[in-house]
């Protein structure tokens, strides 16, 4: 997989494949000027021919119509038939994820190149091709230097663009008032008779700054995926997704708040602890076996078991017990979280994977644009709003502060901006009967109409 477009030669094993696209990617290939309009018109239709003539079938008839419309970057990128055939091919294919795969090719060279256009395309795979590549972690067989060749393209990009300089966070000082609140008046000055000096003056205190937190580390760069290094070359990735959320389609977003559930892999009922409704919204926690039998009991308080016999007692202890085996707290159901459309690629049901502080913080920051964005689609929100609520029981059970705090906000946002909406929708109806009932009900006549009529 050469910047140039041809094939690496039969010999070439998949590691020293990975290792050459990697230094390939660190070449200052993006720091070229952007092309003009017509040279962007112009790459653009020869990636989707050539995208076209790589898929089988009628989707190769389908991308290739693209090619024709007016903006074909963007076409292609809004396409959800493009989007679910390349899914389909990367994900069946008996060569996907090697250094033979043509579309690991495609993705590659489409991404290394200077429009920026064409780099979106690339970067609405990132899910898709993020969530094969933890699938195959577990098996030494499985191919993956090209998913590894167009990460590190990714990455390499990143760390050219942020220089060297870790991304900072100001947190202003909440005991200061607002820019929005009138500020509170000075001491006035007090004068002392008995002495000629001047009114003493108050004391002028400037204010606390800013405390500065380290919001991503400078990122070295990196001529592979090792495993100590794998959360944060993900991350950075991540964060590459994440400024230009804006622009993903829909289908890439769905996928992605997909992804991010089965990777917290916790389908338990704790996830719906904060929701008031939970029997309606859960068939999980209806079931007579799940929720119904259980004890509620506040933390750290200890069974009684003193008037109960040794296996009352037992049983007892046996229910505090974590299970892993337990269909509802392993994490192993799948729930139907399907996309319906058939080309679901997510990892096998219950697949966890390691999910440290680094690589959460950018997923939890695509899952609130995905929760809140004005222009989001209900699939979108709906799916964003599961994900959510299984990182928050993924880190309740592992017991991270930062995690909790974060997922529990974004699902008591989630819930006020449902509750908003859900009411807005009560009050237009109540709104468009009072209208539809007073055009139907008669007027009364004015007193001098009546008056005149009786004269």
């Amino acid at each position: 997989m050469a910047a140039s477009g041809g094939s690496p030669s039969p010999t070439t094993s998949s590691a020293t494949s990975a290792s050459s696209l990697a230094t390939l990617a660190l070449t200052p290939s993006s720091s070229n000027p952007p092309p003009s309009w017509w040279e962007s018109v112009n790459k653009a239709r020869s990636a989707i021919i050539s995208l076209s003539s790589i898929l089988p079938g009628s989707a190769s008839v389908t991308v290739a119509s693209l090619a024709d419309s007016d903006r074909p970057a963007t076409s292609l990128l809004s396409s959800s038939a493009a989007y679910g055939s390349v899914s389909l091919s990367l994900s069946s294919s008996p060569v996907s994820g090697s250094g033979s795969d043509p579309i690991c090719h495609w993705l590659y060279d489409t991404y290394i190149s200077s429009d920026p256009d064409l780099r979106l395309i690339v970067l609405s795979f990132l899910p898709l091709i993020s969530s094969l590549y933890f699938s195959r972690l577990p098996s030494p067989s499985s191919p993956l230097s090209g998913f590894e060749a167009v990460i590190l393209a990714i990455y390499s990009s990143e760390v050219k663009s942020r220089g060297g300089k870790p991304l900072l966070v100001s947190v202003p000082d909440l005991s200061l008032p607002s820019l929005y609140h009138t500020p509170p008046k000075p001491a006035p000055a007090v004068s002392n008779p008995r002495s000629p000096r001047s009114p003493t003056k108050p004391k002028l205190t400037l204010p606390p700054a800013p405390s500065v937190s380290v919001l991503s580390a400078p990122l070295e760069p990196q001529i592979a995926v090792k495993s100590t290094k794998r959360a944060s070359i993900l991350a950075a990735c991540f964060e590459a997704y994440y400024y230009k959320i804006s622009l993903m389609p829909s289908c890439s977003k769905v996928d992605l708040c997909e992804i991010i559930a089965t990777w917290a892999g916790q389908f338990c009922p704790c996830r719906r602890e904060l929701d008031e409704d939970q029997h309606d919204v859960d068939p999980l926690l209806s079931s007579p076996s799940s929720s119904s039998s259980i004890e509620v009991r506040r933390l750290g308080e200890e069974p009684d078991t003193s008037a109960l016999p040794f296996d009352d007692v037992s049983k007892e202890i046996g229910a505090l017990q974590i299970r892993e085996g337990d269909q509802h707290c392993s994490g192993g159901e799948d729930n139907g979280l399907g996309t319906g459309r058939g080309t679901s690629t997510r990892s096998k049901a219950g697949s966890r994977v390691p999910l440290p502080w680094e690589l959460l913080q950018p997923l939890l920051r695509i899952l609130g644009h995905c929760l809140l964005g004005p222009l989001n689609s209900d699939e979108v929100k709906d799916a964003a709003s599961v994900a959510v609520r299984c990182v928050y029981a993924r880190a309740s059970h592992e017991l991270m502060p930062q995690a909790i705090l974060a997922s529990r906000s974004l699902i008591q946002l989630d819930k006020s901006a449902r509750d908003a909406a859900r009411a807005m929708v009560t009050t237009g109806g109540q709104q468009s009967s009072t209208a539809g009932s007073s055009v139907t009900t008669p007027t009364k006549q004015k007193l001098q109409e009546v008056i005149m009529g009786s004269k």
